[in-house]
């Protein structure tokens, strides 16, 4: 499938490719790229099938949205990969299966594995229907949720990621049913820390705990000093929750390792 395409920068510069997390879209992205990353940089952001303006026709599995993405990308070399969460997840794939495409990675709060009994709860809210009457109900739900994230990036998700729907009410623009599945493959093995390319960057929300310190402390003992490892603030969505220290750790290493 060739999925919905969100793009930034100019179109002769080298390429960074962003993979969204569950539940999300491509265009969380807007912010990053257009302040800190179009300066250098052509960023490409897919909806993820399932999600967003992609189509939402099954199958819904790791090695789909794999396919879906070089699909999309055909004979796209990208620079560097940066996924968020599942996103994240994705990008460990890649590397294990077709490593000469991401020649360079960043992972934020990287779904690496979550455990069958968080996956289970992520999916079974997932399942549950949930609408509201305009934007504003939307936001306060999620405010409601605890997440520390800004007012004016809801007001925006809002504004990109609500629609309506037959019943008058306004629901969040993805499949319920792909986002149960992409829980429960999270709960699946993943490829080992060296498939990542070195160097590489891991950002995590030390609030959250989606990354858990086993995971961590694997990482760093597999890889050493070709990895970066960056604990932000906040809590999962770490380009929202913790924007500035996000962007900066990110945009300091690709000056460091990106070449333009």
């Amino acid at each position: 499938m060739e999925l919905h395409l969100h793009e930034w920068g100019d179109a002769e510069a080298p390429v960074i490719v962003c993979l969204h997390g569950v539940s999300a879209h491509g265009r969380r992205y807007r912010k990053l790229a257009e302040e800190r990353l179009t300066g250098r940089f052509r960023v490409l952001s897919p909806d993820l099938r399932g999600h967003g303006r992609s189509g939402y026709e099954p199958p819904w599995s790791i090695e789909t949205q794999l396919g879906d993405i070089i699909e999309t990308l055909g004979d796209t070399e990208p620079r560097a990969w940066i996924g968020h969460s599942y996103g994240a997840r994705l990008i460990l794939e890649l590397c294990a299966r077709e490593p000469e495409r991401v020649p360079l990675a960043v992972l934020l709060d990287p779904a690496i594995q979550i455990l069958p009994h968080v996956g289970l709860d992520f999916a079974q809210e997932a399942a549950l229907d949930h609408s509201f009457a305009d934007a504003d109900e939307a936001i306060a739900a999620r405010l409601a949720s605890g997440a520390p994230t800004p007012r004016e990036f809801l007001e925006e998700e809002a504004r990109e990621h609500l629609q309506p729907s037959a019943d008058g009410r306004l629901r969040w623009r993805f499949c319920r049913s792909a986002v149960v599945t992409a829980y429960g493959e999270l709960c699946t093995d993943p490829p080992p820390p060296t498939v990542l390319p070195a160097p590489a960057l891991l950002v995590h929300a030390e609030q959250f705990g989606l990354v858990r310190e086993e995971q961590l402390d694997d990482y760093v003992w597999q890889l050493g000093d070709r990895l970066e490892v960056v604990a932000v603030p906040g809590g999962h969505i770490v380009y929202w929750d913790a924007y500035e220290q996000t962007a900066d750790t990110v945009e300091a290493f690709l000056a460091r390792t990106a070449i333009a």
